[in-house]
């Protein structure tokens, strides 16, 4: 999220809180700019796919500064329907600032972002593998395309599309991990009481996973207080529970420890996954918090349990 200015936030509005706006701006980009000859289908595209506050950022960042693929970034809001479009409205500022998580990530306009969350929601499930076909060859002209996304609800749709396309899914340790949310949950309720206009623009991005709009990702069992760790422990539980259970023996989807980004058979193993040439831009540092808040012991062990189903 980049701090506009009131012209911006207007913008903003228009074209992203309109459906007829944006479902126009992307008709017309498909009028002007889309080749159907692009043999985009059979390409080995990257989507990244986990909670958030998995390493998925700084992951999407490090692959895409290998020059490799093709992202949305900055740049192109809010004209994220028309991709070829958002060229022509040149933004001269470029200074990077620290990323409102307060993580000690920096973005400026040409960082990649997951924006496209924000068209994929429009489709209905009729539309969504011919519309995914389409948009990402606006947005690619012909190359890989990486991505990510902080649900799996995408991806059998996903592999409809682009047979051989990968999927990455980094897993964090569940007690750090949960406590990562919770604390960004807490942030952004902060934000967005502050300044209405970050609680719009997450909502226009369909970006509901912290904040005073959040969305579970599963109805909770036990814990339903979103203010509490073992809501998080328990939304951690059923989200990765359903993905690994549904997911893990598919070849073209490689679940891997965050906690082991260090280490370099891992970096190989991802590397020759996704035919990286540049190997050189995996490097991580991985840092835990220490956490004082009380949890429910056997449900943190019911977490180590599925996090334990990953090998690497």
């Amino acid at each position: 999220m980049i701090n506009y200015n009131f012209i911006q936030k207007i913008l903003h509005q228009f074209i992203l809180g309109n459906n007829f706006t944006k479902k126009s701006l992307y008709e017309l980009e498909k009028i002007f700019f889309l080749k159907k000859e692009q043999n985009v289908i059979e390409k080995k595209h990257v989507f990244i796919s986990s909670l958030p506050r998995s390493g998925t950022t700084i992951l999407l960042e490090r692959l895409y500064s290998s020059g490799e693929f093709i992202s949305l970034t900055y740049n192109n809001m809010p004209f994220i329907m028309s991709p070829n479009i958002s060229k022509f409205f040149i933004k001269k500022k470029n200074i990077k600032l620290e990323r409102f998580h307060q993580d000690r990530i920096n973005i400026d306009l040409s960082s990649p972002e997951a924006f496209d969350e924000a068209i994929f929601s429009m489709f209905s499930q009729s539309e969504i593998v011919n519309e995914m076909v389409n948009y990402i060859s606006l947005v690619s002209n012909g190359a890989r395309y990486l991505s990510k996304n902080n649900n799996f609800k995408r991806i059998d749709y996903i592999k409809k599309a682009f047979p051989n396309a990968i999927i990455l899914s980094p897993i964090r340790h569940p007690l750090q991990h949960s406590f990562s949310l919770l604390s960004q949950h807490k942030n952004f309720i902060n934000l967005q009481f502050k300044n209405k206009f970050i609680r719009d623009y997450m909502s226009y991005l369909n970006h509901f996973e912290f904040g005073i709009d959040h969305k579970p990702w599963n109805i909770s069992d036990n814990y339903s207080n979103n203010l509490d760790l073992n809501y998080w422990l328990e939304q951690w539980l059923l989200f990765y529970q359903n993905a690994i259970d549904k997911f893990l023996n598919e070849k073209n989807i490689l679940f891997f420890k965050y906690e082991n980004l260090t280490d370099q058979n891992l970096l190989a193993n991802i590397s020759e996954k996704i035919s990286l040439k540049k190997r050189s831009v995996l490097k991580f540092e991985i840092i835990e918090k220490k956490i004082d808040l009380n949890y429910d012991l056997k449900l943190l062990d019911r977490c180590i349990e599925v996090y334990n189903k990953i090998k690497i």
